[in-house]
């Protein structure tokens, strides 16, 4: 089952309308009569569940009123959220970015996740731009990411339990402002103005609309990514990822209980190359990278400096990953930089 939230225009209704969209991304059916919005669907998810699973079997076979789906139509699958925690699950990526700058890693990193709370007031739509003050000095950036979104988490949850709560699956590109992060850092009280408002896939999936593609906690497929229209990213979700999401979110609720509708992402997708080395770019026959923080990192380790530049005004990213019939299972996130004109 896919579920979307749809743009309605209105601060009474920043939430969006629920609706029910077809497997092929084509068509979609309103839900509001079995739940007006996607929260309040997880609110309840135990009765609302088999609801909407019927109305998403009727349809495919067409048995209800359609309407044409137009992802640039949708706000992310919760426009706003109680909790957005975002892990670091791939720590390749997280080893590559202390050795750019000359820092050992703790040991404790391969055993104990990281993770941070964000912002979930105002996240972006899938299609709606970048909007930034700066683009010379805060470093822009995208993180292509798998985020779940979990039923009621109890604390002290096991990742065994903390798996059977997830209820929907989706992408996240968690823009990064990277020129801002050190000082954050250094405050030593984590990041706040270096992590603006992310944006999610136009869809959240069911886990069994993935089929073997999800398995063990992991998403099992490439993540492609695009830098101003070419192929910048291949990596696939499920190597390379030390923590499972049962661990994450075991983590994520270790002192504290989850609630229903809370976002918990994967951190940027990472793979080694096959000699277990640092990845290399798509045009060198790699799986290339989910951020550009990730190059940038490795041409320092290789050259003594960064070459590659971070997100100009202008610039485009899109993310989106495929089925193995070639067919986008989540919507493609697909944004620009634009500058910020005031309030």
């Amino acid at each position: 089952m896919k579920l979307a939230s749809l743009k309605s225009g209105s601060k009474n209704e920043r939430d969006g309308r629920l609706v029910v969209v077809s497997h092929d991304l084509t068509r979609y059916t309103d839900a509001a009569r079995i739940a007006p919005t996607l929260q309040a669907a997880l609110d309840d998810w135990a009765q609302v569940e088999p609801q909407l699973q019927g109305l998403a079997q009727s349809l495919e076979v067409g048995a209800v009123p359609v309407e044409r789906f137009h992802e640039r139509e949708c706000a992310s699958p919760l426009p706003r959220a109680f909790q957005w925690a975002d892990g670091s699950a791939y720590v390749n990526h997280v080893e590559l970015v202390r050795k750019a700058r000359g820092a050992t890693m703790p040991e404790t990193f391969w055993t104990d996740p990281l993770m941070y709370q964000g912002g979930s007031d105002s996240f972006l739509g899938p299609r709606d731009d970048i909007v930034m003050a700066n683009d010379q000095d805060w470093g822009i950036d995208m993180e292509a990411e798998v985020a779940v979104i979990v039923d009621d988490v109890p604390m002290g949850a096991s990742p065994a339990l903390a798996a059977q709560k997830i209820r929907l699956i989706m992408l996240v590109n968690d823009v990064s402002l990277r020129g801002l992060i050190p000082g954050e850092l250094a405050k030593g009280f984590g990041f706040f103005q270096s992590k603006p408002s992310s944006a999610f896939s136009p869809v959240a999936v069911t886990p069994d609309e993935l089929g073997d593609a999800w398995r063990d906690g992991k998403l099992h497929l490439p993540m492609l990514v695009e830098l101003n229209n070419k192929l910048f990213g291949q990596a696939n979700a499920g190597v390379d990822m030390t923590f499972d999401f049962g661990q994450i979110i075991a983590h994520a609720a270790k002192t504290r209980p989850l609630g229903a509708g809370a976002i918990i992402g994967s951190g940027t997708v990472s793979n080694k190359s096959p000699d277990g080395g640092p990845g290399k770019p798509v045009d060198q026959g790699g799986a290339g990278y989910s951020c550009i923080a990730e190059i940038r990192m490795i041409e320092t380790i290789q050259n003594g400096a960064p070459a590659t530049p971070f997100m100009k005004f202008g610039d485009q990213v899109a993310i989106e990953m495929k089925d193995e019939d070639g067919h986008s299972i989540f919507g493609r996130i697909e944004q620009t930089v634009r500058p910020y004109e005031g309030p």
